[in-house]
């Protein structure tokens, strides 16, 4: 089935929706969904290739899941997970490499770089702050 029949049918509703008052463009919580927004451009569920990226499970960097696009007919083989934690600047360079350099969506690599670099932004310590003491 086309991707584009497929968004037609699990537009309106679906089990990834969150649909709030007074919000146009519903939330959606599938995975692959870079931006959680209920729209054809992010959906991970009906494109051939689709991007997703978590953080890893020990905390320590992110994880990127993409799809292999000869094994979307097998759901289970089609994802492939790759967990980058070499610090940083590395890491989102070798996400920006592989996104590139595979030929793999273009309008996603954006998305994908901010995505991963609020996820080590959210994985770095607090700064301690001074206490001052009162004056006497």
């Amino acid at each position: 089935m086309s991707s584009h029949l497929t968004w037609m049918i699990i537009r309106n509703n679906n089990a990834y929706l969150l649909k709030k008052r007074n919000i146009k463009k519903p939330f959606s919580t599938e995975p692959n969904n870079l931006n959680n927004l209920n729209s054809f451009r992010f959906n991970g569920l009906i494109h051939r290739k689709s991007v997703g990226i978590v953080a890893a499970p020990d905390n320590k960097g992110f994880t990127v899941v993409y799809k292999k696009a000869k094994a979307v007919q097998k759901p289970a083989k089609s994802a492939v997970k790759r967990t980058m934690k070499a610090g940083p600047r590395r890491s989102l360079y070798k996400l920006k490499r592989l996104l590139s350099a595979n030929k793999y969506r273009k309008d996603l690599i954006k998305p994908a770089l901010r995505r991963a670099s609020a996820i080590v932004r959210s994985q770095k310590p607090l700064p301690v702050k001074k206490v001052r003491s009162k004056k006497e």
